[in-house]
């Protein structure tokens, strides 16, 4: 082989692997896009938590290939029905016992949650499998729950339980909403 043969031959190689990076910076840009779309603040929130966006992302897959092996579930009319009293009952009993109802309040979202067919591990992995299906109101359950924690403690005021009730609430209602919405989110 002569010089020009090499060199054309190294060029090509450099090329190719110039083209090859290209391409996976590419892919994993569009991965990224992917993942902060379907889990929105979530995605930020991952990132923040970790330090660190590639195993973030890996994390936020991960999730993803869990929560894909679970049998969800909507909720038949019936159970809805009896979720959506519960609820209306326990906001009533707000006005009175503010502290009761916010208690009562997280303990009918477990029970939403097993309904629909979430493992009711601990807060933390609940929290992680329902921002693969509901990202944009996890942040209120986590939110709920710190307000309910420190409503333990008798450090939360009837304001901070009023907006446990909120966020409770917005998660609530996404959980036993139309069966349209119950259905995996595909991304």
């Amino acid at each position: 082989m002569d010089s020009s043969t090499l060199t054309t031959i190294a060029i090509a190689v450099v090329a190719m692997i110039i083209v090859g990076a290209i391409l996976f910076f590419a892919m994993r840009k569009q991965q990224s896009a992917r993942l902060r779309s379907r889990f929105g603040p979530e995605y930020e929130r991952t990132v923040d938590d970790i330090g660190d966006r590639r195993r973030a992302e890996h994390e936020l897959q991960e999730r993803q290939k869990r929560v894909s092996k679970f049998e969800l579930r909507p909720l038949s009319v019936s159970e809805r029905d009896h979720f959506i009293s519960a609820w209306h009952m326990i906001q009533a009993e707000f006005v009175d016992q503010p502290r009761q109802a916010v208690g009562k309040a997280d303990s009918l979202l477990t029970e939403v949650m097993r309904a629909r067919g979430y493992p009711m591990e601990d807060f933390e992995q609940r929290s992680a499998d329902l921002s693969v299906d509901h990202p944009s109101v996890v942040q209120n359950y986590r939110a709920g729950r710190e307000i309910a924690s420190l409503q333990k403690d008798g450090e939360a005021n009837t304001e901070d339980m009023r907006q446990a009730m909120i966020h409770f609430r917005a998660l609530f209602d996404e959980l036993v909403s139309d069966p349209a919405a119950a259905v995996r989110r595909h991304a």
